[in-house]
């Protein structure tokens, strides 16, 4: 038989029973979790320190006095960099092969071997620089085959494709004072595009 008093008992369970389900309810707010910051990507960054062999093409424009001419160029390159962070210091040589006809008649530049210091600006995979050295021309002049040491100086860029191979193109002045005792000077600017590989 249902009492008062079990009637109270009982309402006063059931209440009692129900205070879990309205926690966090009606008096507190619900937080959203917060969102996760996005990952930023960091570009790949490139090591120009080791060894590296390469191919080159490009053109020269050539002159011998008032005489002049141009031609197409081929050759090779070899070379070392140390990467000190942001700059970079390399050695190298390199070798072109032409055929620039000085004038139309018998004289033309043959070939142009440089030695080569560069320093230049690390960009991560792309290396700016400025080169400079000691060059050697051989020309065919007048009949005879004739050669003479120089000095050249100009700018190149390199592109790090993956850590093996790049792309790249240098734009170079060479000259030649009073070549091979001739009492005339030579001149030539070269302009060539290289593919090298690193190790």
């Amino acid at each position: 038989m249902n009492t008062p008093k079990n009637v109270l008992l009982g309402t006063a369970f059931g209440a009692l029973m129900g205070v879990p389900a309205f926690a966090g309810g009606l008096s507190q707010p619900v937080t959203e979790p917060a969102p996760m910051a996005p990952v930023v990507q960091i570009a790949p960054s490139q090591d120009w320190t080791g060894g590296y062999v390469g191919a080159q093409l490009g053109y020269a424009d050539g002159e011998y006095g008032p005489a002049s001419g141009d031609n197409w160029t081929y050759g090779v390159r070899a070379g070392y960099d140390w990467d000190f962070g942001n700059w970079v210091l390399g050695a190298g040589l390199d070798w072109d092969k032409t055929d620039v006809d000085l004038g139309g008649g018998p004289d033309n530049l043959d070939s142009i071997a440089r030695l080569k210091l560069r320093a230049g600006a690390d960009l991560g995979r792309t290396l700016v620089y400025a080169t400079a050295g000691a060059a050697h021309a051989k020309a065919d002049i007048g009949g005879a085959s004739l050669s003479d040491t120089g000095w050249f100086a100009g700018l190149g860029a390199e592109y790090a494709i993956n850590d093996r191979w790049t792309v790249g193109g240098e734009v170079l002045q060479n000259e030649f004072d009073n070549f091979d005792k001739t009492g005339v000077d030579l001149k030539a600017t070269t302009a060539t595009v290289n593919v090298g590989f690193r190790f």
